[in-house]
């Protein structure tokens, strides 16, 4: 088992702990793709001492209060024999991706490798590696400056991949996709640019208590430098984020609401609809933080009627280093530079510069070209397999996955039950009264 610390949900005192299983061959088809999404919680308290764990619970894993007892056999014995084989439609969906993605050809421990961690990273596919290869093997340039064949070719393969992303999302038009780093750099853009530029002391920003820190700190900072006040939007008693709390926390100040699309932690689905129908008696602003959406259902960003949205392309099965934003291009188009330097530039004088149009205004100096090429070839191949089968598939999993946990004594599953309007995403944060999460 490997295991790795990220922050999670804010409204609790958890924090997320990654961990990979090796676990028996029956589940070995089921996680190949990002669309199993298993997150496992541990509280924030000094480690009790690792324990070596070998895939006894199956595709399970789990968070625990802190204490030194030792996980009991008895425990795990009934934990490994209430999960049963998905169905053979899970499964042979399963096998075939897993063809596809080779860091999965491998066995670790005596057992054939079954990657769990699919909300902190996903693994990349064959087609993902060859494009990004191709590129540095083939027509390694700058993108946007030169006028020779290599320089030609890798313009055209990054523009491509712009217009993939686009597609992928039903943008109006790939001028509305810009590449970033990350999700996060996304955001900031947002804050650092539209945020600095339209918010005054007064003005009210409103947040949930179920955000990424990526979606609370770049607000608090633009909140402190502007006089802006944060609000936040609590939960339901099936926690998720409570809409007629939203509506009440609106008044005519308000002037964003940046909301989880998907939680990262409690795998509930916002109520988009309501939200946008909150926002526009106010002429307030729409983002959503999409990274746990975008590659696990169908995104239409012209039917949401949002005004941004952010997504990260290493949890859609291509490389780090590469994120998006989406924004309606009116909404683009009104927001000034971030970040000065090559080519978001229009003309350059010694004492000022006029600055090129969206997307450009916003991809300052070298973009990580190969990156952007590999979000491409994931987008594609993502969208051979379509996303509506992707999200059958992830529904199914995930329900067989709440169930099971459910079945177990002394486990607390957080976030809605499947059953809700809205369903929820194939991620399971739990706990399991009394033990640690190191001693299972």
């Amino acid at each position: 088992m490997h295991s790795c610390r990220t922050s999670g949900a804010a409204q609790t005192s958890l924090t997320r702990s990654c961990l990979l299983f090796e676990t028996a061959p029956y589940i070995a088809g089921v996680v190949a793709l990002p669309q199993l999404l298993l997150v496992l919680t541990r509280s924030q308290h000094p480690s009790a001492g690792m324990e070596t764990i070998r895939g006894a619970l199956g595709p399970s894993g789990c968070s625990f209060a802190p204490t030194s007892q030792p996980c009991s056999r008895s425990w795990r014995r009934r934990a490994a024999s209430v999960v049963e084989a998905p169905s053979s439609s899970v499964s042979d969906l399963g096998a075939a991706i897993r063809k596809d993605v080779p860091i999965l050809d491998q066995v670790v421990n005596g057992r054939p490798l079954v990657y769990l961690d699919n909300a902190a990273t996903s693994q990349k596919p064959l087609a993902v590696i060859q494009a990004m290869d191709d590129y540095y093997r083939q027509y390694n340039s700058n993108v946007h400056r030169g006028v020779h064949h290599l320089s030609a070719k890798a313009t055209t393969a990054y523009e491509d991949a712009r217009a993939k992303v686009a597609r992928f999302i039903n943008a109006a038009s790939d001028r509305e996709v810009v590449f970033t780093r990350n999700a996060s750099e996304a955001i900031n853009l947002v804050a650092s640019s539209w945020g600095m530029t339209n918010l005054q002391p007064g003005d009210e920003i409103i947040l949930s208590v179920a955000e990424h820190h990526s979606n609370m700190v770049p607000w608090q900072l633009v909140a402190q430098k502007t006089g802006a006040v944060l609000k936040h939007v609590q939960l339901t008693d099936t926690q998720e984020l409570d809409m007629q709390h939203l509506r009440q926390l609106v008044t005519p100040s308000t002037k964003l609401i940046s909301l989880v699309h998907v939680s990262n932690m409690l795998g509930a689905v916002l109520d988009v609809e309501a939200v946008v129908a909150a926002a526009r008696p106010v002429g307030a602003r729409v983002l959503l933080d999409a990274c746990q959406s975008v590659p696990h259902m169908s995104i239409d960003v012209q039917a949401l009627g949002v005004d941004w949205i952010v997504a990260s392309g290493h949890k859609a099965m291509a490389p780090t280093g590469i994120g998006f934003l989406w924004g309606r291009l009116e909404v683009l188009e009104t927001m000034p530079p971030w970040m000065g330097g090559g080519e978001m530039i229009q003309d350059v004088f010694l004492d000022h510069s006029t600055y090129a149009a969206p997307p450009a205004r916003f991809e300052a100096g070298t973009p990580s070209i190969a990156e952007a090429i590999g979000l491409g070839a994931a987008c594609d191949y993502l969208s051979a397999i379509g996303m509506d089968k992707v999200h059958a598939y992830e529904q199914e999993i995930g329900g067989y996955l709440y169930e099971r946990l459910a079945a177990l004594n002394n486990v607390t599953i957080y976030g809605p039950p499947p059953n809700v309007k809205r369903g929820r995403a194939s991620l399971a944060s739990f706990n399991v009264g009394g033990l640690h999460a190191t001693d299972v």
